[in-house]
């Protein structure tokens, strides 16, 4: 039998249980495969504690990779021994598990400089990374960005990827610690958001002009902080609401700030085309098969610690990614 995480009520990490399960052989256009590294996501919460409901009970996590060991009929463009990984949302749901059936469309062939664990690390927050710095703005040299979480499995991406790009990055941080990641990661200068006031600093390193773009993956507790720190025109990227979602407000405000422009993207949307998807995915395979971008690993966790691994999310103890490892 393999194991699986498991929850059958919504609520908080206690919820998760490991248990057995059957895996059976692939249907049509589905492969069975053997997990190596699991991708720990803040979205996992967000299924675990009902935000995003899903029929009970049910798996979690939707990011993994390791090796198809079995192929079902119709399945053309994978074979046994493929090393690949996915992320997703409830198409992908039940990551955290040894084994699993999944449909082979979200899959996506691992390059020989990949290894799964590192692949398992990056894939949701890389991809993600990949569509904010190559899809949603039209970046150039000298651009100013303001990074929530820069400490965080996005923003060690971002802050790579947007070095390679010339961008300049003001990176949010919660403590001296997580300052220096930032730092060592790209991101030209860092705001501790625990004694200083991110709007009035951001307008003293730009010399009151405001940044172009916002990185926001915090949601209510920074929303009007980060839109009181663009330049007139500039763009507020609402990319998660780790603390919450943001207020409801009148769109008059984006006018009274200076006709400022919002967008509140989701990944499924920049992935759905098989052609963006592979072309994102190599872009990102590439960076870091180079070393141009590092992924940090922060912590494993066995799978049977899934509970904990959650309570340290969630209280904000990690930087960089996690895994499970099966």
């Amino acid at each position: 039998m393999e194991r699986a995480v498991r929850f059958h009520r919504t609520g908080g990490p206690e919820v998760l249980r490991l248990e057995e399960v059957a895996v059976g052989d692939p249907g049509p256009g589905e492969v069975r495969l053997r997990h190596v590294a699991v991708g720990l996501n803040f979205a996992d919460i967000y299924f675990r504690n009902g935000t995003y409901p899903v029929p009970l009970p049910s798996g979690i996590g939707v990011e993994a990779a390791g090796v198809v060991e079995a192929v079902g009929p119709g399945v053309a463009d994978l074979a046994v021994g493929d090393r690949v990984t996915y992320t997703g949302f409830v198409n992908t749901l039940g990551a955290y598990s040894t084994a699993r059936i999944i449909q082979a469309a979200p899959l996506i062939k691992l390059p020989g400089g990949i290894e799964c664990e590192t692949a398992a690390a990056m894939t949701m927050r890389g991809l993600t990374s990949a569509y904010l710095l190559r899809r949603i703005y039209r970046f150039k040299p000298g651009d100013t960005v303001l990074l929530h979480a820069a400490a965080g499995g996005v923003g060690l991406i971002v802050s790579q990827w947007a070095r390679l790009l010339e961008l300049r990055v003001l990176g949010t941080v919660s403590s001296a610690q997580k300052a220096a990641v930032a730092r060592a990661h790209g991101c030209a200068e860092v705001i501790d958001y625990s004694r200083e006031d991110v709007p009035t600093r951001v307008r003293e390193l730009t010399r009151g002009a405001g940044v172009d773009v916002v990185f926001d993956g915090v949601g209510r507790d920074t929303f009007m902080a980060s839109l009181d720190s663009l330049k007139r025109r500039g763009l507020m990227v609402c990319l998660g609401t780790a603390s919450g979602s943001p207020p409801p407000f009148d769109p008059q405000l984006l006018a009274v700030k200076g006709s400022l422009y919002l967008t509140r993207p989701a990944l499924a949307d920049y992935i759905a085309d098989p052609a963006e998807k592979a072309e994102l995915a190599g872009e990102l395979f590439a960076h870091v098969a180079a070393g141009r971008i590092k992924i940090e690993i922060n912590r494993r966790y066995a799978l049977q610690d899934a509970a904990q691994a959650h309570s340290d999310l969630e209280a904000r103890k990690t930087t960089g990614s996690s895994i499970l490892v099966p």
